[in-house]
């Protein structure tokens, strides 16, 4: 079975101002709850693909948390991804038979503001341009909500594209392989260099959700949005683009980044 994409992890230092802007970029934002045992509490973004922005924010520091360290050291934005496995368990054996080093399954999960209980299971990757996978014991709907709840004014649907900025795009391509084996509805393209970026690129098809990973060309300019990721905050996601419903739900936008936290999103018809 495949591998689909669950939810991007963005890092907030005020999760209730988060909430009022992305409502007011036209988002349907819900609360999320809070983590027993952790500092964190959070609010959803779900799409109608069944993807999320989880919107995390922290009570009280939090060192040694990988997101709160890139939070508070790098302020605010995309911090990580996550796929949502067939079973958590099965998934990490295979992709540690094939050469990675996936720890866990963990045990996790969040007390909703209702009072329901949610559990899941996740594991964490050797590296951070692999996503970390979390897969559900208490049923998905209860944490990731459907019906209306996906239902946004600005017309967002479906997470197209995830770009995740790669030091070595080969060495990169070669663990995905690994965490993906052959999963039914991936498809890893050839790698290319793309003009006027100053970078080498691969996507890797995950149902309707294309992962870029990007690599920046030796010697390209500092200035460019991936060579500023992995400078700052190292490998991994950088940036999303949404899709809308229809041509008629809402023009092309690519918010200020002080709009939406820090996070690179981009809405375009398709």
């Amino acid at each position: 079975m495949a591998l689909t994409l669950d939810h991007i992890v963005i890092a907030v230092k005020d999760l209730e101002q988060t909430i009022t802007d992305y409502r007011a970029l036209g988002f349907n934002v819900l609360q999320g709850g809070e983590h027993p045992g952790r500092p964190t509490y959070n609010a959803l973004v779900v799409l109608a693909d069944g993807a999320y922005f989880e919107l995390i924010a922290w009570r009280s520091p939090s060192p040694g948390d990988r997101w709160w360290e890139l939070l508070n050291q790098h302020g605010e934005g995309i911090v990580d991804f996550a796929l949502l496995p067939p079973g958590t368990a099965v998934t990490v054996k295979g992709a540690n038979e094939r050469g990675l080093a996936y720890s866990g399954p963990h045990d996790g999960g969040r007390l909703r503001p209702d009072g329901e209980r949610l559990q899941w299971q996740t594991s964490r990757p050797p590296s951070t341009d692999l996503p970390f996978l979390c897969g559900d014991i208490t049923p998905r709907a209860l944490r990731v909500p459907e019906g209306d709840a996906r239902v946004h004014p600005n017309g967002a649907r479906a997470v197209l594209s995830l770009s995740i900025a790669v030091q070595d795009l080969d060495a990169s391509l070669a663990r995905y392989r690994a965490l993906l084996g052959d999963a039914q509805g991936t498809h890893i393209g050839t790698p290319f260099v793309l003009p006027g970026a100053a970078a080498r690129v691969a996507t890797i098809a995950l149902g309707a959700t294309t992962l870029v990973l990007t690599q920046p060309i030796p010697g390209a300019a500092p200035h460019t949005t991936q060579a500023h990721q992995l400078a700052k905050r190292g490998p991994g996601p950088f940036a999303v683009v949404l899709g809308t419903g229809s041509p008629a739900a809402q023009p092309h936008q690519a918010w200020h980044r002080e709009l939406t936290h820090g996070a690179a999103i981009e809405l375009v018809v398709g």
